[in-house]
């Protein structure tokens, strides 16, 4: 259910495409997912497979940090700390907008956009720190609300097309390779959540048959409803008309629900935003046990304080890693808040796609661990899960990335040429938080050898600590 709900198609595309539409230039969304969807399949069968042999909750960390190395590793962890956080908090920003849109169209009350984002961090708060299954049992019910909502929504808007037919135009490469790297980064964006399966293998009852099922069943539902979607909208509106609307209309949230209402009616409009914000919510509390478990898994193998590995006695729930993922999006909140920034624009859409490049880095490092990892070993695993595949992703993934990192400016919706520090500093986080991965990774070897031979292990950490210790006595 984590996985799966991380799909969240209403949040893709009646926030994040119907932003991009404006900031990215182009309606090739559709192809983008499927091209996307296709390498990251390719790259899942040696990520699946190597799930198998390594349980831990710090999913891509561990496999780095296996795969090339503890200090690559612990480079790797930083990153996805700091992804994670950026997409789970960029999500109050979406929450509180259109959550202040409905407040003020059907009640006629005024409510600012922090106030409402505050309200939905509380309630993930709380949340993050009950059991995992209460956790999905809440998800499992806004996300099947969702795709039943957005399957009407395809019919309404294929029904009511621009022009009397529907046009194939976002499915051509020729409309979307003037932007096909920022594209490329929303689509990325769209599709976090997919990996989510190891981080909670520790906690599933059939760890081998649950991640595989999640993994694969997530990416086809993801896909699916989002291509159909984008393309079911973008035909509506008007392909040659898309970008332009989107654009005007940019500070309203974009043309997918005025669209919808205009084709299906207000009450269409009215179930979607409110299904919309309430998949923004679930999405908030995936991401949030994503990020907890991360730091959980730091803070058992001793990365992080100790502190960090504790869990609360009654929910088993990483406690520490909950509390200081709430407190990091408290600051930020604050922050946006009292500067008075855009919670879409600056909030969500800057924080969320620059949260979904991390992760495409870190999908990027863990496909060529996999090639690493069986190696010296294949551990019974046949040739293209463990060899083919992976050298196929990391070609594909390292050619998509290339694309990403020339076109940054392009999906912050800045001109070429057109300088704003916004433009360097995400990436330049991301460099330099691996920098400090690494020389604290190093530090580690130097000062607590056990600590450092513990990275990676995962719940067999503290044993090999143990051991490493005694080994030590003795000798």
């Amino acid at each position: 259910m984590f996985a799966l709900t991380a799909a969240a198609p209403l949040m893709v595309v009646g926030a994040l495409v119907s932003s991009a539409w404006a900031w990215v230039g182009t309606t090739g969304f559709p192809l983008a997912f499927v091209i996307i969807a296709v390498v990251l399949a390719v790259f899942s069968f040696g990520y699946v497979a190597m799930s198998r042999h390594i349980t831990n909750a710090g999913a891509f960390y561990s496999y780095i940090s296996q795969g090339l190395g503890r200090p690559l590793g612990v480079a790797g962890a930083l990153v996805a700390l700091l992804a994670y956080n950026l997409l789970q908090i960029g999500l109050y920003g979406a929450f509180g907008f259109f959550g202040s849109l409905i407040l003020a169209d059907k009640a006629d009350v005024k409510v600012e956009w922090w106030i409402l984002a505050l309200a939905l961090w509380l309630v993930v708060a709380i949340l993050g720190l009950l059991r995992v299954d209460v956790n999905s049992k809440v998800l499992m019910v806004l996300l099947g609300a969702e795709l039943i909502a957005v399957t009407i929504f395809d019919v309404i808007f294929f029904s009511n097309p621009d022009g009397g037919s529907v046009s194939l135009q976002p499915w051509s490469w020729g409309g979307l390779q003037d932007a096909a790297g920022p594209a490329f980064a929303v689509a990325v964006t769209a599709f976090v959540g997919f990996e989510a399966a190891p981080v909670f293998a520790e906690e599933a009852r059939s760890k081998n048959r649950t991640v595989a099922a999640a993994t694969f069943l997530g990416l086809a539902v993801m896909v699916l409803s989002y291509a159909v979607t984008s393309w079911a909208a973008a035909a509506s509106i008007g392909v040659d008309k898309t970008v332009g609307l989107a654009q005007e209309m940019a500070a309203d949230g974009g043309p997918f629900f005025p669209t919808l209402a205009e084709k299906g009616g207000t009450w269409a409009a009215d179930v979607g935003l409110i299904l919309l914000t309430t998949s923004v919510a679930a999405a908030a509390l995936s991401y949030h046990n994503t990020t907890a478990r991360y730091a959980f898994a730091l803070g058992r193998e001793r990365v992080l304080p100790s502190f960090f590995g504790r869990t609360r006695a009654r929910s088993g729930a990483p406690a520490s890693g909950s509390l200081f993922q709430t407190v990091i999006a408290l600051i930020v909140l604050v922050v946006f808040a009292v500067q008075g920034w855009d919670p879409m624009l600056n909030l969500f859409f800057w924080l969320g796609t620059s949260g979904g490049v991390g992760v495409l880095f870190l999908v990027f490092a863990t496909s060529l661990s996999v090639i690493f990892y069986f190696a010296k070993d294949s551990r019974g695993e046949g040739a293209w899960s463990r060899l083919i595949a992976p050298i196929l992703a990391t070609i594909a993934l390292g050619y998509i990335i290339w694309l990403v990192v020339d076109n940054f400016g392009g999906l912050l919706g800045f001109a070429p040429g057109q300088e704003n520090a916004a433009v360097w500093a995400f990436p330049a986080a991301y460099g330099a938080i691996a920098v400090v991965g690494l020389i604290w990774a190093l530090v580690l070897r130097a000062i607590n050898r056990s600590d450092y031979d513990s990275i990676g292990l995962g719940a067999r950490a503290n044993a090999a600590r143990v051991d490493a210790e005694l080994a030590d006595t003795r000798s």
